[in-house]
């Protein structure tokens, strides 16, 4: 497949393995890291509208199956990783880590702390809606930008993304490249406390220290249709995992954490198949022991392997 001129670096047959957090997953047909802004609008605006897209931030959120991406991965670094504070507005690209974003703003004596322990990056934040400690990105969000497949860079406001529990309505092929919060003001060192706190209790009660993607699976009840949760009804999936006996449960390299069950790690040697068919084996389970259906909160995405090949 032909492909366009660009500035930044475009890889062919580019393995994903060693970008996502589980660290497994076959190649991506093609890797385009943009030099700038120009140069991604460039490329999407000269590639076929028919080739598929997919970006992809620090991988923190993803399971890449073991065939790989039949697609171009489009993967922000360097350039899009800028954090500008104006007034009680904080502006971040979409590379910036949500953690240093949180402190960045917590420094200028501006509240975005839930976003201290969520791992990832911010363009994962607003897609996935994510959230913590009861607050989520759709509380404080202002507008995003993002670069369509012709190329241009449109504004997207909250009703444009229908912000719900885990999902945004971004279109397909869409690449957002920044996102404006607005924030409560507050004492920087009261903030900073407060993140620290956050920080101890989250090592105390997950395994921060193994390779997970977060929480593999979504809460099953208790959420409204704008995405908040209701701390009276709410249903813990990790609850109704152990319930099923299944903490620790293991398929070749893949383990249900013992230290919290709704984490799934690789514990050295998994393939992106003993990961997902892990998380099917939990989600039988569970139903039949209880009849409540797991969502992953994990993307899955890509091909299987051909079978023999792993």
């Amino acid at each position: 497949m032909q492909m366009p001129q660009v500035r930044g670096r475009l890889t062919p047959d580019r393995p994903l393995n060693d970008l996502t957090w589980l660290r497994v997953g076959g190649p991506a047909d093609w890797f385009f890291q943009p030099a700038d802004l120009a140069d991604l609008q460039a490329f999407l605006a000269a590639i076929d509208p028919s080739v598929p897209v997919f970006p992809m931030g620090v991988g923190s959120n993803l399971i890449v199956r073991d065939g790989g991406i039949r697609a171009v991965v489009i993967r922000l670094g360097r350039g899009f990783n800028g954090v500008e504070i104006d007034g009680n507005r904080v502006t971040a690209g979409v590379a910036a880590l949500d953690a240093q974003v949180a402190k960045r703003a917590g420094a200028a004596g501006l509240d975005l702390t839930f976003l201290r322990t969520i791992p990832g990056s911010i363009g994962g934040a607003v897609r996935m809606n994510a959230g913590c400690y009861g607050t989520y990105v759709a509380d404080v969000f202002v507008s995003a930008r993002a670069v369509t497949r012709a190329g241009e860079v449109v504004t997207l406001t909250a009703d444009d993304l229908n912000f719900r529990y885990r999902q945004t309505d971004l279109p397909e092929g869409w690449v957002l490249v920044d996102a404006t919060f607005e924030a409560a003001k507050g004492d920087p060192e009261a903030l900073d406390a407060r993140m620290a706190d956050q920080v101890a209790r989250r090592d105390a009660t997950q395994p921060t220290r193994d390779r997970s993607a977060g929480s593999t699976f979504r809460n099953p009840a208790g959420f409204s249709s704008t995405g908040r949760d209701d701390d009276t009804h709410e249903l813990k999936a990790w609850k109704v995992i152990d319930d099923a006996g299944l903490r620790g449960a293991r398929r070749g390299g893949a383990q249900m954490s013992e230290k919290h069950s709704n984490f799934m790690i690789n514990t050295g040697d998994a393939t992106a198949d003993d990961l997902e068919s892990l998380g099917e084996d939990v989600r039988k389970r569970v139903y039949d022991s209880s009849g409540i259906t797991l969502e992953w909160e994990i993307m899955r995405v890509g091909d299987a392997a051909p079978t023999g090949s792993i």
